[in-house]
């Protein structure tokens, strides 16, 4: 389970803003990935649930960064069912993302106290989502929505936290404009982890990356109510 309670989770996401994600088959690739984000300053990082084993590869890497870098949050993505989630809950997630809404994975969240970031598109599945008690959504496919979309949604609803997950590109202006929209974090893969920078270990730049996102966050983050 986890050694992080739901509020220290959800704080730590609300307060950093960036949440990296990647899957990959060896865990050693994703321990260096997760620790060059960390010391870019990132403090959660999301392993995606896509390919054989990947449960394996998820406990040992949750394993090793317990012991490495306890302050860190290692979470799980990529979560369609509940007993999915409860196997990523049992080998230490600290949260669960997916890209929909299932209410049964909202229930074993709440009755675990583990953060459930779900995947909507519609104001109607995030009021759904909101009534189950989830506190962050995640604006999915990110891509396919605009700063406009989040504007639209925060007018009649302002206490509704956004977290779009894909279409954000690392670069200031793209990030001020999501920011000031009113999102409280944004979620990154591709766009970080390039399949080069995978294949050539270029951990510093992935680090330098993180590291300049996240003063632009710091800069255009506007405070959740």
């Amino acid at each position: 389970m986890s050694a992080h309670s739901r509020l220290h989770v959800l704080n730590t996401i609300l307060e950093t803003g960036l949440i990296p994600l990647l899957y990959h088959p060896n865990p050693v690739v994703v321990q260096q990935a997760a620790s060059a984000c960390f010391e870019g300053g990132v403090m959660a990082f999301e392993f995606t649930n896509r390919g054989d084993f990947a449960l394996d590869t998820f406990a040992a890497v949750r394993k090793h960064f317990m012991t490495a870098q306890p302050d860190r949050l290692i979470g799980a993505g990529s979560i369609l069912d509940a007993p999915t989630a409860a196997l990523f809950i049992a080998q230490g997630a600290d949260f669960i993302v997916s890209p929909v809404f299932n209410p049964e994975v909202a229930r074993l969240c709440n009755r675990r106290k583990i953060t459930y970031m779900p995947g909507c598109a519609t104001p109607t599945e995030i009021g759904v989502a909101e009534e189950a008690g989830v506190e962050i959504i995640k604006l999915f496919p990110g891509q396919q929505f605009s700063p406009a979309f989040v504007k639209a949604i925060k007018g009649p609803c302002p206490w509704t936290r956004i977290m779009p997950t894909g279409g954000i590109d690392p670069t200031q202006t793209s990030i001020q404009s999501w920011f000031e929209a009113g999102i409280s974090a944004m979620g990154m893969g591709s766009q970080l982890f390039s399949a080069s920078r995978l294949k050539n270990g270029e951990w510093d730049q992935i680090s330098a990356i993180c590291r300049e996102v996240m003063g632009w966050i710091k800069q255009y983050w506007v405070e959740p109510l």
